[in-house]
């Protein structure tokens, strides 16, 4: 059997300690909370949130996430809580606050998305039909094709009554409402030619909750 010399011993022996297995830091016990707002009724059932207000009711579930999800202070507070979690892993304890709490300003008081029609020589026609659940857009770049744009549930859209060329979309579920303002966005994109130049399009120009 061949020999090893102490001088592959010593490189042997600090191979293994730099392979060694490194601990990650967890944290035992996480926990945040968020106020329930006078007037608004919330359910909390096997991380299934249900909340009403003056604006009807949202839904959303988060059984995805391995959190703990109740109601305390006498149904005043949501709590939500984690267990042996990494750093990383506990940003969903806050994204979760979030999103609980845009469900409670959706039910209060809707989200408002604020779009401007932007044109240098071809007026944008934007015409609303189906009592503010569909968008029919004309006269884009001058093309004679009309775009039509569907309004997701919950949605409506309606022209703005201070401000000239300018279409207001409003809905309870904040995902809903941006995604039906992207909606409008992406169907009026200049394709073909310089975006630089040609900034033809319809933009959101403010988005947030509405204010009473």
């Amino acid at each position: 059997l061949p020999i090893c010399s102490s001088g592959s011993k010593t490189e042997a022996a600090q191979g293994v300690l730099s392979t060694s297995r490194v601990e990650i830091m967890r944290t035992l016990c996480q926990e945040e909370t968020i106020k329930v707002p006078k007037g608004v009724k919330i359910t909390i059932k096997s991380k299934q949130v249900e909340v009403t207000g003056t604006h009807g009711s949202l839904k959303r579930n988060f059984k995805h996430l391995p959190i703990e999800l109740w109601l305390g202070n006498g149904g005043k507070e949501v709590k939500a809580r984690m267990y042996f979690a990494k750093s990383k892993q506990l940003s969903m304890l806050r994204s979760v606050c979030s999103h609980i709490s845009n469900l409670f300003d959706g039910v209060e008081k809707k989200f408002e998305y604020k779009m401007r029609l932007v044109y240098a020589h071809f007026p944008i026609n934007a015409n609303i039909v189906n009592g503010g659940k569909t968008v029919e857009i004309r006269n884009f770049l001058g093309e004679k094709i009309v775009r039509t744009v569907h309004m997701l549930p919950g949605v409506t859209c309606e022209k703005s009554a201070s401000t000239k060329d300018e279409l207001v979309i409003t809905g309870t579920d904040i995902e809903l409402t941006g995604r039906s303002a992207a909606l409008i966005h992406q169907s009026c994109l200049v394709k073909d030619k310089d975006i630089r130049k040609f900034l033809d399009g319809i933009y959101v120009a403010s988005h947030g909750a509405k204010e009473e």
